[in-house]
């Protein structure tokens, strides 16, 4: 693709940032709601919780390769069309939720659900890129961050109050409802106006271009340091996220036995991830993006350790603790990847993503294992080898950075 340089107002800029991040909101609240309403789904649909914590996974597993997907398209007819059309669809696809007659059932309408919730994390960042002022670019990353942080939170709590008071046709139905809501909200605040992909000459043949798509992923799977930065945030998704699904569990059990709703409290704590995600970019700046990954590391190990003590206070500290390293190890990757790539930028993305989701799914049925063999214990002693593996690996990017020039480096 040609590099053209940003041309939008800074009133289009600040449209742009918002109908993305309230999408954003969207399609974490569609994709993490049932997480918060994972007792109540194994009760409706007659399956054991660690079972039911498959809705989450098979979902993140069509989300990750359906990204590749999207990164192609978008470079081929555009940024805007694609988010708004899966965005549309997206919120028809909870119809179908509602009169979902068994567990086989909810499980394909979520596999759909995969493939139309990643056109957004797909494209965003390469819009971002496109569309904005370099000056707005570290922020606007940030600020989205945040959202994905907000719409995770309000997607699991609003999950776990329907839970609680809702049958499961009514709530899939309040789900629609709100979906709706803020897709036609971002329909109107997304600028008409943008940078259109170079065009491909037509009489290209299929080949061509399918060998051009290759060589654009290639191009920065070839790149060391986009593959270390790929892979630290697979395993940091695959531990954290499905940490929260199998402490639902562990909460509701003695001697704790909360209710379903006050077992999805505990997605509160993701509050100061949306808090370090905020404040990352101007971190990343200060002090290099090396400083606050082991950073970032340090506090996961001490969160995921704090959770052995087994004490409500113990798990609430371990958590927020925990949360907060994960997000700016999310944000870390998410603008290294964004900052780095200098062609094919939603295909650079979106590998990221793609490695990240393919984290949550793989990271859903590997701490079962640990859950079944010792619970809380177990799924802690996993997470541990998750976070050794990190470890080794940001040993790998410290030392292939040694000597080379970074983009996101301490000043």
């Amino acid at each position: 693709m040609t590099e053209l340089a940003p041309t939008y107002r800074t009133d289009a800029q600040t449209r742009l940032i918002w109908a993305l991040c309230i999408a954003s909101v969207v399609i974490y609240i569609n994709l993490y709601t049932v997480q918060g309403m994972l007792p109540s789904i194994a009760e409706h649909f007659d399956v054991s919780g660690a079972q039911a914590t498959l809705v989450l996974s098979v979902t993140s597993f069509t989300l990750a390769f359906s990204l590749l997907f999207y990164a192609v398209l978008s470079d081929r007819v555009g940024r805007l069309a694609p988010i708004v059309v899966s965005l549309w669809l997206l919120a028809a696809s909870n119809i179908l939720l509602i009169f979902a007659q068994n567990f086989d059932e909810l499980v394909w309408v979520r596999l759909l659900q995969g493939v139309l919730l990643a056109a957004v994390p797909a494209i965003s960042m390469a819009y971002f890129k496109e569309q904005l002022a370099p000056s707005f670019m570290l922020k606007a990353a940030a600020v989205y961050i945040m959202a994905n942080s907000i719409g995770g939170i309000a997607g699991r709590i609003f999950g776990g109050l329907m839970a609680q008071y809702l049958t499961w046709q009514a709530s899939m139905g309040l789900v629609f409802l709100v979906s709706l809501m803020g897709v036609a909200l971002v329909t109107y605040l997304l600028p008409r106006r943008e940078i259109k992909p170079a065009r491909i000459q037509q009489k290209v043949s299929l080949f061509r271009k399918i060998k051009q798509d290759v060589d654009g992923f290639w191009f920065h799977l070839s790149d060391s340091q986009m593959r270390l930065a790929y892979i630290i945030g697979g395993l940091a998704f695959m531990m954290m996220v499905n940490q929260f699904s199998f402490i639902q569990l562990h909460l509701m059990a003695d001697p704790y036995g909360v209710s379903r709703f006050q077992a999805t409290l505990i997605f509160l704590c993701y509050s100061s991830g949306t808090f370090a995600s905020y404040l990352s970019a101007k971190w990343i700046i200060r002090f290099g993006s090396m400083s606050i990954f082991r950073v970032a590391l340090c506090l996961m190990v001490a969160g995921t350790l704090l959770t052995l003590f087994d004490t409500l206070v113990a798990i609430v500290a371990g958590f927020l603790i925990s949360a907060c390293g994960f997000f700016l190890t999310h944000s870390c990757c998410n603008s290294f990847v964004a900052m780095r790539a200098t062609g094919h930028r939603a295909k650079a993305t979106s590998l990221y993503l793609c490695c990240y989701y393919l984290g949550a799914a793989l990271g859903g049925p590997y701490l079962m294992i640990f859950w079944h063999k010792a619970h809380w214990a177990g799924v802690v002693m996993g997470s541990l080898s998750l976070l050794a593996l990190l470890m080794l690996t940001l040993w790998r990017l410290g030392v292939h950075q040694h000597g080379s020039v970074i983009l996101l480096t301490k000043k």
